[in-house]
């Protein structure tokens, strides 16, 4: 679609001025009625930054998030894959039916059983991590391989092919892929994830997509393809998500002494301060958006039928209204209505085990080494702008 001339609504995504804090244009959009913003394709959405505007459009039926949807928001240059999210780009039923199937392996039980499992991973990295010579990437080490393993471990997917699925999770999450480079990932993690469901119907094992494919696919109520697609989305949002929050956390934490000091010396702020991370931070940045499919009012914006919304994650977790003092880290706040992980029946399904990774993670870390510290100048630091999920290209840390 080519770009309007003259248009009179701002670009968007927009960039951030402080890598580790929302771009500047959403304070002063919170402060007015929603409004349109330009995209690279030409379109003119809706754009929703306001905390209870973004919940309410979470949450409202009306409102689709059906990515093969013709008007549904794309937030980058060319046309991208659509439905490749599985369940979380449908509605209705048929979101409900995949979900309801996954919805037993995140229960708050099953999680804290895979506590012991988890923890035995964040030991072996960081026995690793500390016989490599310094600086070390903390990211490379430790942020990325700790989520990979444990979604590995959950789903049955063998560790050793780690580097296939991120590379190619990573094109999938850019901004800046072209359409055949997203297609070429997509077919790639298809094709892998294909041959992996049929193996587990041959042989399975302790893993979810064994558990599933016995109790779903046998009986005929789920088909193959939809159990690859539903793998995807696992495969991919349990390892990308986790690993740049991990790692923009820590290095946030650095950049905030007097919050890390609050964290050493009271390990009992560790929960509070991922709840807190989570919010502040906003990794999932650009990535979520609805289509109107009847004329709908929120927050004084008279939305049409037809038209697309983008939902704007880290302006809502920075509402002055929902939260005193958004700009400020502060481990001791209760964050706990951000929507980091979403809200409504869009909602994470596997937020409960992020929060278990990154609990232990940070407890570990701030224990095995105690005086971690950021080892490079700040400015060499090069974040992830290009990408739905932000994050840092590399974390150099030193210690003693």
């Amino acid at each position: 679609m080519p770009e309007p001339t003259h248009c009179p609504f701002p670009r968007y995504p927009f960039r951030r001025d402080d890598p580790l804090a929302p771009p500047p244009e959403y304070r002063e959009l919170r402060a007015a009625s929603p409004s349109r913003v330009l995209l690279p394709d030409g379109s003119t959405p809706w754009l929703l930054t306001r905390h209870a505007d973004v919940r309410a459009a979470m949450s409202d039926p009306r409102l689709s998030a059906d990515d093969r949807d013709p008007a549904y928001p794309r937030l980058v240059g060319a046309p991208r894959v659509s439905g490749w999210l599985s369940f979380l780009r449908m509605d209705g039923a048929a979101h409900a039916r995949l979900r309801r199937m996954l919805i037993g392996e995140f229960t708050v039980r099953r999680v804290d059983a895979m506590r012991p499992g988890v923890q035995a991973a964040v030991d072996r990295l960081l026995d690793a991590l500390a016989d490599r010579p310094q600086p070390a990437d903390l990211l490379d080490a430790f942020a990325l391989p700790l989520p990979s393993m444990v979604i590995c471990q959950l789903l049955g997917v063998p560790y050793a092919d780690r580097e296939f699925f991120q590379r190619h999770s990573r094109t999938l999450v850019s901004v800046t892929a072209t359409p055949e480079e997203a297609a070429t990932a997509l077919r790639a993690l298809d094709a892998y994830l294909d041959g992996l469901v049929a193996e587990k119907r041959r042989r399975p094992g302790d893993d979810l997509l064994s558990r599933v494919t016995a109790a779903r696919i046998e009986t005929g109520e789920l088909l193959h393809d939809e159990l690859v697609g539903m793998a995807r989305l696992l495969l991919v949002a349990g390892h990308e998500t986790t690993a740049n929050m991990l790692g923009l956390g820590v290095l946030l934490l650095l950049r905030r002494p007097a919050a890390l000091r609050a964290l050493r010396t009271d390990r009992a702020l560790v929960r509070p301060a991922v709840e807190e991370l989570l919010r502040y931070l906003s990794v999932v940045q650009t990535s979520v958006a609805r289509v109107a499919t009847v004329d709908v009012e929120i927050g004084g914006a008279e939305i049409a039928a037809g038209e697309g919304v983008v939902l704007a994650i880290p302006a809502a977790n920075h509402d002055e209204v929902a939260f005193v003092d958004p700009d400020v880290l502060d481990l001791r706040r209760d964050p706990r209505h951000h929507v980091a992980f979403g809200y409504g029946v869009h909602q994470c399904i596997g937020q409960g085990l992020a929060r278990v990774e990154l609990d232990l993670a940070l407890v570990s870390l701030l224990t095995r080494l105690p005086d971690l510290r950021l080892g490079c100048d700040p400015a060499d630091l090069t974040f992830r702008h290009d990408s739905v999920v932000y994050g840092l290209a590399a974390l150099p840390v030193r210690w003693d």
